[in-house]
């Protein structure tokens, strides 16, 4: 069921002014002719003609009407058909132009009331215009010139309030569209972080085993065989976690798989261990309580810092690794390496994905050259 209210279109409304003021001109017209009275059809005519153009131009339409009617006052002293098109104009002007148009209009409507009584008391032959003959057609006149300018306001009032609920709505739906956008972008940001420290992570510990694993093929193909699986078991964690990713990227699929928290970081240890880096790790001996999102950006920023310790730190660099769960989980990744001498083609979102993860949950992070060498990661997340 439609609950717009109904209006008529741009064709239903010249079909109707014109039928209001063929309405209005024809009968009077011709019933002023036929009664003998040419002079008050011609008033007619000028006070009825003019309500064609009624809305495109309602305060020059009220103007000529009102002149008309004014003209009246001297030449007929008795009520005609064209009477009728004052209220009209009234209302049109009262609907569609300014509203100090509208008022301007019903003080000349009041004014004339007196006028039109006063000669009307005269055109009906009274012996003598007193204040109680004159009293009643004053009061009628009033208050059908006020019932068409209360009319005429009303329905303006009515058409700027439903204007300013559509531009509200409209308003209200590019603010939700902004919202929607801005979601958007954050999400891509936050999987493209994701996936940066999934890859990078798991493709570089990959490299570095493969490298370890194709020299010493030759003298210990036991060892060759051990590295071979911690390739294939880290390939295929990081091939779990990008589906899981992905998923979220695909209509149906709500990537609730479980992530990785604060008590994982022991297997980001035992890995990098696994792959020939010297890590020293103090953690702590039980999983603390932590929230998923602090722990999940804990577990992320150490694998990141391992991971660029493979990247940049050298060959025998020895890692140091604190965490640490109070009032808030911090972590300080160290190591000994190369440090500001390390090269890096400067495209790389290691870092910035890590302070991203830090502000996210209100926290900060620091990173840089580390006194008497290597590079240092100090995090601190509040809980």
């Amino acid at each position: 069921m439609d609950s717009h209210p109904w209006r008529l279109g741009a064709r239903g409304r010249r079909w109707f002014d014109a039928s209001l003021t063929l309405g209005l001109l024809v009968p009077g017209f011709l019933g002023h002719l036929l009664a003998g009275q040419p002079l008050a059809a011609l008033l007619t005519a000028a006070q009825v003609t003019p309500l064609w153009w009624r809305r495109a131009h309602p305060s020059t339409v009220f103007a000529v009407v009102a002149l008309a009617s004014a003209a009246q006052a001297p030449l007929h002293h008795l009520p005609i058909v064209g009477q009728l098109a004052f209220p009209v104009a009234t209302y049109s002007v009262a609907r569609w132009s300014p509203r100090g148009h509208g008022r301007g209009a019903l003080v000349v409507g009041y004014a004339g009331a007196v006028v039109a009584a006063w000669s009307w008391i005269g055109g009906f032959g009274a012996p003598a215009i007193t204040l109680s003959a004159v009293t009643p057609y004053v009061v009628t006149i009033t208050a059908i010139v006020t019932a068409a300018w209360a009319l005429g306001f009303a329905a303006q009032q009515r058409e700027r309030y439903v204007a300013s609920l559509v531009a509200r709505a409209e308003q209200a739906e590019r603010m939700a569209e902004r919202e929607v956008e801005l979601a958007a972008r954050d999400e891509r940001a936050r999987i493209a972080r994701e996936m940066h420290d999934v890859v990078a992570h798991g493709l570089s510990v990959i490299v570095v085993q493969a490298d370890g694993a194709r020299y010493a093929a030759a003298k210990d193909p036991d060892v060759a065989v051990g590295t071979l699986e911690t390739i294939s078991t880290t390939g295929r964690e990081s091939l779990t976690e990008m589906r899981r990713l992905l998923g979220l990227l695909r209509d149906g699929d709500t990537g609730v798989a479980p992530q990785p928290g604060l008590d994982d970081v022991r297997h980001l240890v035992a890995e990098a261990r696994a792959a020939g880096m010297r890590v020293e790790a103090e953690l702590p001996r039980t999983a603390p309580d932590v929230p998923d999102g602090v722990g999940l950006a804990a577990y992320r920023i150490v694998q990141e810092s391992l991971t660029n310790v493979r990247k940049h730190a050298g060959p025998g660099a020895t890692v140091a690794l604190r965490v640490s769960v109070g009032r808030a989980v911090e972590v300080e990744v160290r190591d000994d390496g190369r440090g500001a001498a390390a090269g890096s083609d400067g495209r790389g979102l290691g870092l910035t994905g890590m302070r991203e993860r830090a502000a996210v949950h209100g926290g900060t992070l620091e990173a840089g050259p580390a006194p008497g060498g290597g590079f240092a990661v100090s995090a601190r997340l509040p809980l």
